[in-house]
């Protein structure tokens, strides 16, 4: 399932105001604000759990009353659903500018592992949270999203695989549903440790897994 330093506050490039309830202006101010709240909720959800996370225990970790915080948000849902859309939008700009670059499978899958380190860094709060509840999330209707973005995902890292496999650049034998699943799932799960800041760059973790990975589906010289 994504500023450099504040992860989850990153501008929205394509703002679903939906749920968002507006109330006269405000200008930069407001509009900071909104993300400092929006950059507590993805906190809240991701330590506490979205079901278990109320209105009430965001505002009180933003040091607000509830009811100010519906001035921004109009519920918890809408909140999440600008989390995981900034996330996952920020995701796909990265994406496909890697799918767009016509690089060969090896370098198109680092540079598709890169691209998830540093949403790791960006967004680590959202992909924690996409992490515990898109498989719920997914049944209700403002959610869709998150099912199409996964089908979209899974299509760009097993046409990068197969393509490898086809060009000789990657084992014969390689299972490519089964690989796909690994990596996917070895990136991802670095949402739960890796804190941005921290004595290793997301860039350099990348670098890691990748001697690690490519080692193991490269043909061997």
């Amino acid at each position: 399932m994504p500023t450099k330093k504040k992860p989850q506050v990153t501008a929205v490039k394509k703002p679903n105001t939906g749920g968002a309830v507006k109330k006269g202006g405000g200008g930069a101010a407001a509009a900071d604000r909104r993300h400092e709240l929006l950059h507590t909720a993805a906190e809240v959800f991701a330590e506490q759990g979205y079901n278990a996370t109320t209105v009430r225990k965001i505002a009180d970790h933003a040091g607000m009353l509830a009811g100010s915080l519906y001035y921004h948000f109009d519920s918890k849902e809408s909140m999440l659903e600008e989390i995981l859309r900034t996330f996952l939008d920020e995701l796909w700009d990265g994406y496909d500018s890697v799918l767009e670059a016509g690089l060969g499978p090896r370098e198109t899958l680092a540079a598709l592992v890169t691209e998830s380190f540093k949403e790791i860094d960006r967004h680590r709060a959202a992909v924690a949270i996409y992490q515990k509840e898109s498989r719920q999330l997914v049944a209700q209707e403002r959610f869709v999203f998150l099912a199409e973005s996964q089908r979209k995902f899974e299509k760009a890292w097993l046409s990068t695989l197969e393509r490898g496999v086809a060009d000789r650049v990657f084992r014969a034998d390689l299972d490519v549903r089964l690989t796909y699943r690994f990596v996917r799932d070895t990136v991802w799960v670095a949402a739960s440790w890796y804190r941005p800041g921290g004595q290793h760059s997301a860039e350099e973790i990348a670098r890691q897994y990748l001697s690690m990975v490519l080692d193991g589906i490269a043909v061997r010289e």
